[in-house]
C-alpha cells in the first residue's frame, strides 16, 4: 500500500515529532554498576543525545536498506537490554519493518520456532549465541545474522558504521505491522500477536494523557525490553513526551533506589517492588520526587501495596494490559488507586464483562484502537479468538465495581504468571512427558511472595523409575527458558481426574500449594 509521505503513520516519524528542539540534551543515561568487595555500589555513567538515537538508528536503517529487504520483511532480535537494542528498535521502526523481540532466556528448541514461524530476513543475536543460531537461521534460510552485544560490540554496530546517518522514514500506514510479539498458547504452541503502529500510537498516546506525562519526567528504566511492559510501554511513553531515560540494564534493588531522587516515573513489576521492600534501603527519603509508580505483568498483591505505601508515602498506580492489545486500564492519576484492581478502561478502549444471568463475574472482552489483528500466520483463530461484534476474548476472568474499578479474579486460559513472565503449562508438560522415565505430568502456579506465582509441576514416573527432582529440573533448563522450569517438582501415583478425565488442578494446587 502507497502512503504519502505527509501522511505517514510510521511509528518512529510520530515519536520523532516528539523529540527536544536541543538535540544535544540527554535523552538516555546509562548506568552501569558494580559492587566493591566491602559491598558499596560505585556507578558510572555514558551518556546518549536525541542527536545520537537519531543518527545511530538512520545507520542501522540504512544498513537494513542495502539489503534490499522488503517493508514488512521481519527482523527477529534476541539481545541483552542495552541502548543499542533501543537503536536497532528504533532503525527497524524507521526502515518500515517489522521488529520481532524473543526473550534471552530462549534455547534452540524455542529460536527454531520462532524464526521457523516468523521467518525473518535477519536475526539479530548475543554475539556468544551465534554459533548455536547460524544452523538454525541457514534452515529456516535467514538472509543475515548480525550480533550484538552489551559493550556496543558485534557485527551489526561494526556493519552499521560506514553508512549515512542521514535517513528518510520509510512511510506506513496505520494498519501496517510494526512488531509481532510471540505469546504461549495453551495449547503449547506459541502464537505472534501482530501489532500495528497505529496499535502502538494509539496505546502510547492514551497512557500519555492517562500518566500525564511531561518533557520534564524522567523515567527510570529497570524493565527488560522484549516485551510490552518495557519496549512499549516504558520506552514509547518517554519517547512520545521527549523526556529523559535513566538506563539500567539489569534490575538491582540498590542500583534503582540510589537513583530514585533523580527520576520522576519508576515502572516495575510486582517482583521488582517486593524486592525493593526487602532491600530495606527504599524510604520516603529517596521516593519523595517520584511522582508515579507504575506496576504490571502481574497482580499486585495488596500487602505489597500497602506496605509500600507505608515505607515510601507512595501509593502505586497498578494497570493491566497484556500483548494482544497493550495497555488496557489503569487506576487514576488524580483519584482513588484501589489496592487489589487495575482501575478503568483508558481513552479509546471498550471492555465488557460476558456473564450468564445477574452473575457479576464474568470472561473480560475488549475492543478499540490498540487491540491487535491476529496472530501471525494463524488467520483461523481470530474466529475463536474474537466475537461476533469485534470484541478480543482476553481469556482472563473479572468484575466490575459499581464505580467503574476493574479487578481480575481469574484466568480462563490455563495461564502462570511468575515474576512478570507468562508462563502456558501445556509448553512445559510437552516438554516433561518427553523426558525418559515420565508417564504424563501437570503444570499449575501457586502463590509466591516474591513471584506472585510460582511454576509447580508433579509427575507420573514408569514403574521401577527412581524419581530425581534435581536432574528434571537440570533437563528442563536445557530445554526451555529458566523463568519456566518448575520451581518444584514432585512424583505422584496418578493424576487427580474428574469424571470427564480432566486433570484436577485445583486438587495439586491444594496439595502442592506451599514452597
Amino acid at each position: 500500500m502507497l502512503v504519502n509521505v505527509n501522511d505517514n503513520k510510521n511509528l518512529y516519524a510520530l515519536l520523532r515529532e516528539q523529540f527536544p528542539q536541543d538535540l544535544s540534551a540527554c535523552a538516555v543515561e546509562n548506568i552501569s554498576s558494580v559492587k566493591s568487595k566491602s559491598g558499596k555500589l560505585i556507578t558510572s555513567s555514558s551518556y546518549y543525545s536525541w542527536a545520537d538515537i537519531e543518527r545511530a538508528s538512520a545507520k542501522i536503517a540504512n544498513l537494513f536498506k542495502q539489503l534490499n529487504i522488503a517493508p514488512g520483511d521481519r527482523v527477529a532480535v534476541q539481545v541483552e537490554k542495552s541502548v543499542e537494542a533501543l537503536m536497532l528498535y528504533l532503525a527497524t521502526l524507521r526502515a518500515g519493518l517489522v521488529f520481532v523481540p524473543l526473550n534471552s532466556a530462549y534455547q534452540s528448541d524455542e529460536i527454531d520456532y520462532f524464526i521457523g514461524n516468523a521467518t525473518p530476513a535477519i536475526v539479530v543475536c548475543e554475539p556468544s549465541n551465534k554459533k548455536w543460531i547460524d544452523p538454525i537461521a541457514k534452515v529456516h534460510k535467514v538472509l543475515q545474522v548480525f550480533t550484538l552485544g552489551t559493550s556496543r560490540n558485534g557485527s551489526l554496530l561494526k556493519s552499521a558504521a560506514g553508512c549515512s546517518h542521514k535517513h528518510t522514514v520509510v512511510p506506513r500506514s496505520s494498519s501496517d505491522l510494526a512488531a509481532i510479539l510471540y505469546t504461549s498458547g495453551t495449547t503449547g504452541r506459541s502464537k505472534g500477536a501482530m501489532l500495528s503502529h497505529d496499535n502502538l500510537y494509539s496505546n502510547a498516546s492514551a497512557l500519555k494523557t492517562a500518566w500525564g506525562w511531561r518533557k520534564a519526567d524522567v523515567l527510570l528504566h529497570a524493565l527488560p525490553i522484549f516485551h510490552v511492559h518495557g519496549l512499549f510501554v516504558a520506552i514509547h511513553s518517554a519517547l512520545l513526551s521527549g523526556s529523559k531515560m535513566i538506563w539500567l540494564n539489569k534490575f538491582d534493588p540498590q542500583t534503582v533506589v540510589s537513583q530514585l531522587l533523580r527520576t520522576t516515573v519508576f515502572m516495575g513489576v510486582p517482583t521488582m517492588y517486593v524486592r525493593l521492600l526487602d532491600s530495606r534501603e527504599l524510604s520516603s527519603k529517596f521516593s519523595r520526587n517520584v511522582r508515579l509508580f507504575i506496576s504490571g505483568s502481574a497482580p499486585l498483591l495488596s500487602e505489597t501495596f500497602e506496605q509500600f505505601e507505608r515505607v515510601t508515602g507512595k501509593r502505586i498506580l497498578e494497570r493491566y494490559g497484556m500483548s494482544e492489545t497493550l495497555m488496557l486500564t489503569s487506576n487514576p492519576l488524580d483519584g482513588e488507586r484501589r489496592a487489589g484492581t487495575v482501575g478503568m478502561p483508558l481513552a479509546g478502549l471498550y471492555l465488557r464483562i460476558a456473564n450468564e444471568g445477574s452473575e457479576k463475574i464474568g470472561a473480560i472482552q475488549v475492543k478499540g484502537l490498540s487491540v491487535f489483528s491476529g496472530y501471525w500466520q494463524m488467520p483461523e483463530k481470530a474466529a475463536e479468538e474474537f466475537t461476533s461484534d469485534g470484541y478480543f476474548k482476553t481469556g482472563d476472568v473479572g468484575e466490575i465495581s459499581s464505580d467503574g474499578y476493574i479487578s481480575i479474579v481469574g484466568r480462563s486460559k490455563d495461564l502462570i504468571i511468575s515474576g512478570g513472565y507468562n508462563v502456558y503449562p501445556k509448553e512445559i508438560e510437552t516438554v516433561l512427558d518427553l523426558l525418559e522415565g515420565v508417564v504424563e505430568s501437570a503444570v499449575f502456579g501457586v502463590n509466591h511472595r516474591d513471584f506472585g506465582e510460582a511454576v509447580t509441576a508433579v509427575v507420573v514416573l514408569k514403574d521401577g523409575v527412581v524419581f530425581d527432582e534435581s536432574k528434571i529440573i537440570l533437563e528442563l533448563k536445557q530445554r526451555i527458558a529458566s523463568f519456566k522450569v518448575p520451581k518444584r517438582i514432585y512424583a505422584i501415583a496418578d493424576l487427580p481426574r474428574n469424571a470427564m478425565s480432566k486433570v484436577q488442578k485445583n486438587i495439586l494446587r491444594e496439595r502442592f500449594g506451599t514452597l
